[in-house]
């Protein structure tokens, strides 16, 4: 079968399905992403098919923070929404094209116009989310605060913010159904439809992390991670085996595709807690351009979460999907350092999981508070503990299996 995945948004959003593509491809697949310009080199290094998106997201990211001074997640988180809007009819003319060479489409939350290019070209499509985006009455959107609603409002919520994000792209959506002979239609009526037909949805996260709610159909369920493409020939650079076997295992810290408006304040911040911690840290770059100096610091590129994480004391970040799922995968204790869309729910989940002894919301952090969290990380024994525990669970699950069955039974 020919599968495309499409993939819109940050490496995190496109990582794991690296993983869960090379998985269908040994299973007698051919698998392609549809994703941004800035990942074809990371997709086709995985042995995938690759077809281009438009946006730079780094770019448009950088240039949304920079115009709202990082004041406001929701403002922020808004804004690049409506520029993934601004992109629909780009985004619709390139799934199109590659979905003319397919059997089957997957669909990320951000790549929902998909589903009209699949039902436009008369081809099945899956959802494969990696957040929870099924209204529930049991919490609140996960994409926009972890403060219930109440049940009511929760669900509400929910539904409305759904339909809300599409309505930026109607004109676009109405003119692509147009051109397949389709009649146009509203955006609550066509998830209600996706719902009467039972459209499944696959989430990419374990049911240990977010149990799924009893008011989710049947069809919409957690199934485990899909880890990234593993790299099994990866070489530490001598730097960083160096590094790590000079000293006890130092602190991770990265914040992976989340923008800094004075990378040099943060990066400051950073150096100082670890030192007032008393601990040696390998800090990422990442898109926020995270800096560290010192013999008890190290800076690094990209280096694969399965090899490293591993190999830390606890691990600081942004609480992105992948990165969140990547350290508890590793079963070391972290903190959360969320910002913006979903960062705040899955620092809320490790929290719960008793993994980390609390997010600090990025607009909150100071060299204090994140010191603390960091010794409080790493010398408070039942941290590590559950997140050990938790990392033997997770190793159980089969993420991609459920995936690969969904699409025999289509």
């Amino acid at each position: 079968m020919r599968v495309l995945i499409a993939a819109v948004g940050s490496r995190g959003d496109v990582a794991p399905f690296t993983g869960l593509g090379v998985r269908l491809q040994a299973e007698g697949h051919q698998v392609t992403i549809a994703t941004h310009g800035l990942f074809e080199s990371y997709v086709t290094g995985c042995g995938l098919g690759f077809h281009r998106l438009p946006v730079d997201t780094r770019e448009e990211l950088a240039v949304r923070v920079e115009a709202d001074g990082g004041r406001s997640p929701a403002r922020m988180t808004l804004a690049v929404n409506r520029a993934l809007a601004a992109h629909a009819g780009a985004t619709a003319e390139a799934l199109t094209v590659a979905a003319r060479d397919t059997d089957v489409l997957l669909l990320t939350p951000l790549s929902w116009i998909g589903g009209h290019v699949a039902e436009g070209l008369g081809l099945p499509s899956v959802g494969v989310y990696l957040q929870p985006m099924t209204p529930t009455a049991e919490f609140p959107p996960a994409t926009v605060t972890t403060r219930t609603l109440g049940g009511w409002g929760n669900r509400t919520a929910a539904a409305a913010l759904r339909a809300a994000g599409m309505r930026p792209s109607r004109r676009v959506v109405d003119e692509l159904r147009a051109g397949f002979g389709l009649a146009p239609v509203a955006p609550g009526a066509w998830l209600s439809g996706l719902e009467r037909s039972r459209w499944p949805i696959r989430y990419g996260f374990s049911p240990l992390v977010v149990p799924p709610p009893v008011d989710w159909p049947d069809f919409h369920r957690p199934v485990g991670y899909w880890w990234p493409a593993p790299e099994p020939d990866f070489e530490p650079e001598p730097e960083l085996a160096d590094f790590l076997a000079a000293g006890p295992p130092p602190v991770y810290v990265g914040f992976g595709s989340l923008p800094a408006t004075d990378r040099v304040a943060l990066s400051a911040t950073v150096a100082t807690a670890v030192r007032a911690a008393g601990l040696r840290a390998v800090a990422h770059g990442g898109w926020g351009g995270l800096t560290v100096a010192g013999d008890d610091m190290l800076a690094v590129g990209d280096v694969p979460h399965e090899w490293l994480f591993p190999r830390m004391a606890a691990v600081v970040h942004h609480a992105g999907a992948g990165t969140t799922a990547a350290g508890l995968r590793a079963g070391v204790p972290c903190v959360p350092v969320p910002f913006m869309v979903d960062q705040p729910f899955w620092a809320d989940r490790l929290h719960r999981l008793g993994v980390t002894p609390g997010p600090i919301p990025l607009r909150q952090l100071t060299a204090g508070r994140l010191a603390h969290a960091i010794t409080a990380a790493v010398r408070t024994p039942v941290h590590r503990q559950r997140a050990v525990r938790v990392a033997g669970r997770l190793a159980g699950e089969d993420g991609a299996a459920a995936v690969s069955q969904t699409l025999r039974e289509l």
